[in-house]
């Protein structure tokens, strides 16, 4: 590492810690020329993978455009920015862990929904709806029907949920 005061290459580390939970070293450094002092951090390059579209066409993974879907999806719901941190990361490590260069934009699509199912039943919905291009009411009972099994949630309760939020067809 250059020195940023004299720019001799020869530096050496003084201390190393891990910052940022885990995520980052900080290190400590001191030119053995000039002997000042500097700090550096040093985090992984992850890649994502690229984005294949429904019409074929490739883009790169963007995560603010992931991000204002989730969120369009939790608008007015009581789900805090912790919790949607945490499914970005989860849905980005698991990306990640394909090991593939590419990833089909359903397999995006399902990952945004696993995530949504646990943190916000009516935000599933509401995605779903969009998602999976929902054409009529049928469409919405029974995918809330399919959501409500196992949950100990009646349809009715979830069909409720998205009404008091003013979510419909047109809103989704």
């Amino acid at each position: 590492m250059h020195c940023p005061f004299c720019g001799e290459a020869d530096t050496k580390v003084i201390d190393s810690r891990l910052v940022a939970e885990g995520d980052q070293v900080r290190r400590r450094r001191e030119c053995l020329s000039c002997r000042e002092r500097f700090t550096t951090f040093e985090t992984a390059e992850l890649v994502m993978p690229r984005v294949v579209k429904q019409d074929g066409t490739r883009q790169p993974f963007d995560e603010e455009k992931l991000r204002a879907g989730i969120m369009k999806a939790l608008e007015k719901r009581p789900v805090s920015i912790e919790e949607i941190d945490a499914a970005l990361n989860r849905i980005k490590y698991r990306l990640r862990s394909t090991g593939e260069r590419e990833v089909k934009s359903m397999q995006l699509g399902e990952e945004v929904m696993t995530e949504l199912r646990q943190l916000d039943k009516v935000a599933y919905v509401r995605f779903a709806s969009v998602y999976r291009s929902f054409q009529d009411i049928n469409e919405f009972k029974e995918e809330i029907e399919r959501l409500s099994q196992g949950n100990g949630d009646t349809a009715v309760d979830v069909a409720r949920a998205l009404v008091d939020n003013g979510t419909d067809k047109g809103k989704a």
